[in-house]
């Protein structure tokens, strides 16, 4: 396990005379000065480092098998590249962490880059949850579903699947070859009668004791089996139980166990990529083009493939696909499990290591493989040209979106084109689940992890009042970005968030890469910012559209002038009069009358893709809301009824209706349900019928 930090602090400070202001983030020294004053303290050990700026924020973070010779590199002057320059000339101060071996090193710094995200590291912009299987252990007859999350749930979890639609096919399949239940736990008890999944064959109905707890129990362990890689075991069980069925002339059970191995098939079927002698693997495969990077990722379980993603990390240009590679597979598995095989398209510097690293993390052997010949070498040429086809396409769409972006500011007179778009929409049935939506688009399409639901809460908003919603969604939006960035500090090109090569941006990276021990010289830094990358988003809007006309607008100009935000462009997006699109008309301050742009205008289309997307995701939200609330259960309010005691009194009457209407008498002979939580209970819904 890593020591406690070890942090040394900065060297000693300057003498100020008394009386005399001191520029703490002006006056600060920094650059290779600052990190020679480190070395006397340092020890010859593996450990991570992290380098802060003049603010106190991490700016990178590396590891190394020797502490202070990997921090003499950067005390020295020249012979560094641009990047590592910038780096150095930019660090204030260093802390550090000693541990016992590298690879703990390299598990410690992937920990670390995940949480401080600092700006010189590979950046990892994807990084959003994988879905798995879970087999909820927590029910005496438990139940398949999807999860993603905290895996905090008691049960068996299997995957990663690339995405939520590979998972619900391969639940289905699951449920007609095990027959197991995906209902939820209250359904389950309230149930008196088989449901409909248990007429089609799809749920063996153990809600109603259609099977034993022990023969369900049996149906659980054998999927679990299956999905843990036993595949062919399963597979030969039920054709023996399907023989023994036929050679007594019981043809409806040979049938059904039939039914089941047709299943069966259709889940281990090939899925248009040979995984020959692959029961569990993660393939990575990088390719580099014009500077930029794409690593497409497929995962195999139980010998199928389970669906891949393509990532696009931000690295510098200098860096070759291995370095990126290496980076991102140990900034990968930092919150994921680690596959018993992982298969490359590059040989991969520190591949040893990294296989350790993980070994240890995995706490079971764990191969790192760049196969170079069989069947193993095609899975890596499939995820390669996949790689170059989503690089390709992903090139494509952001030079269509810029020339969109170009589009928009020439119809709306901006002065450049616009790096973030801010939609807002709000869903809500005459006036009840209320909720507003935030889209952010940018130069490369929808930025969906930047996306903001609303719950409108205030009381003094007027069921159905959509001006007042809109102003409740606003004020809270533009009053955080107002207290946080004032205008002048939080404009892009005045402060541009240096990333890996020079780029702008406003999202800070994930993933890690470790300078070499001997950078090759490049030409010196220069200490004028490099200008403003296209294709990032930064956090304040240059342009806010609102779904409605005159009256939106009117609402979103008093809430800019009472937060004193003059600089971003407002617009209100109505439909024409017939509502039809094609005919919108665009409300902008200061002209009396609406604009409107050509039936055939492509900024056209894309200002109506803006707004369906909101539309979208406002409804998407608001349905949501809804649902919970239909499916929210008033015994959960009651402070003391868990869930087994919410079983009993649902067993006992029925439904949760029932409960309320139900005497202190009545609830007294409920088992578990003491004469205090009886009249706990009858409180609690007479209370709220007065």
């Amino acid at each position: 396990m890593p020591k406690r930090p070890t942090t040394t602090r900065d060297p000693e400070p300057e003498v100020v005379p008394v009386g005399t202001p001191k520029d703490e983030s002006a006056e600060r020294p920094t650059g290779p000065s600052v990190i020679a004053a480190y070395l006397k303290t340092l020890s010859p050990t593996p450990g991570v480092y992290r380098m802060l700026n003049t603010d106190g924020d991490v700016i990178y973070v590396g590891k190394a098998r020797s502490l202070k010779n990997r921090v003499s590199n950067y005390a020295r002057f020249g012979g560094h590249t641009n990047r590592i320059a910038r780096m150095i000339a930019a660090t204030a101060s260093m802390e550090f962490v000693t541990v016992k071996t590298e690879a703990e090193a390299l598990l410690l710094e992937a920990n670390l880059i995940k949480r401080f995200r600092p700006r010189f590291n590979v950046l990892m912009r994807d990084d959003k949850s994988f879905p798995y299987i879970l087999v909820a252990r927590d029910h005496d007859a438990p139940r398949i579903l999807k999860h993603r999350g905290a895996r905090n749930r008691k049960g068996d979890y299997f995957g990663p699947f690339a995405s939520a639609g590979a998972v619900n096919r391969t639940i289905t399949m699951l449920q007609r070859v095990f027959l197991l239940r995906t209902c939820s736990d209250s359904d389950y008890e309230s149930r008196t009668r088989p449901c409909m999944l248990w007429q089609i064959k799809r749920c063996s109905g153990p809600c109603t004791g259609e099977i034993s707890t022990e023969d369900y129990a049996r149906l659980v362990d054998e999927a679990v089996r299956f999905l843990s890689g036993e595949s062919q075991s399963v597979r030969e069980k039920y054709q023996q139980l399907m023989t023994e069925a036929a050679e007594q002339l019981e043809f409806e059970r040979a049938a059904k166990y039939r039914n089941r191995l047709w299943a069966l098939a259709h889940v281990t079927a090939d899925q248009s990529i040979n995984a020959a002698g692959i029961e569990e693997a993660d393939v990575f495969a990088a390719h580099q083009e014009g500077g930029q990077t794409c690593i497409q990722v497929f995962f195999f379980r139980t010998g199928q493939n389970w669906g891949n993603r393509a990532y696009f990390p931000k690295a510098d240009r200098s860096l070759e696909p291995e370095e990126i590679l290496s980076s991102f597979i140990a900034q990968f598995y930092d919150d994921k499990p680690v596959p018993r095989l992982i298969l490359t398209s590059h040989e991969l510097a520190e591949q040893d290591l990294i296989a350790e690293a993980l070994t240890t993390k995995a706490s079971r052997k764990v191969e790192l493989l760049n196969p170079k010949r069989g069947p193993k070498t095609d899975l890596v040429t499939h995820a390669r040209d996949n790689a170059r086809e989503a690089l390709q396409r992903k090139v494509a769409e952001n030079a269509s979106q810029l020339q969109l972006m170009k589009g928009f500011a020439e119809r709306f007179d901006l002065p450049s084109p616009p790096r973030r778009i801010e939609v807002f929409d709000n869903s809500h049935i005459s006036g009840t689940d209320a909720v507003g939506a935030m889209i952010v688009a940018g130069p490369e399409g929808f930025a969906k992890n930047q996306y903001r639901k609303f719950n409108i809460k205030s009381d003094k908003v007027t069921p159905g009042d959509d001006y007042a919603m809109m102003r409740e969604v606003l004020t809270r939006r533009f009053k955080r970005l107002a207290a946080e960035n004032s205008p002048a500090s939080s404009s892009p090109p005045l402060t541009p968030t240096l990333s890996p090569g020079g780029e702008v941006g406003a999202q800070r990276p994930v993933g890690a890469k470790e300078e070499t021990e001997t950078p090759q010289t490049r030409d010196a830094p220069s200490n004028e910012p490099e200008p403003a990358s296209p294709d990032t988003v930064p956090t304040r809007p240059d342009v806010v559209l609102v779904d409605g006309g005159a009256g939106q607008l009117s609402v979103a100009r008093e809430v800019m002038a009472e937060l004193g935000i003059d600089d971003i462009t407002l617009i209100g997006v109505a439909k024409g009069p017939d509502r039809d699109a094609g005919r919108e008309h665009f409300h902008i301050p200061g002209q009396q009358r609406p604009r409107m742009l050509e039936s055939r205008d492509p900024v056209l289309f894309f200002i109506q893709r803006l707004r369906d997307e909101a539309h979208r995701f406002a409804i998407g939200t608001h349905r949501a809301k809804r649902a919970k609330g239909l499916s929210a259960n008033p015994l959960d309010e009651i402070p003391g009824i868990g869930p087994t005691r919410r079983r009993s009194l649902l067993r006992h009457f029925g439904s949760a209706k029932a409960v309320s209407r139900a005497g202190i008498e009545d609830l007294k002979s409920v088992a578990g349900i003491s004469a205090e939580m009886a009249q706990k209970i009858y409180d609690f819904f007479n209370d709220k019928r007065t």
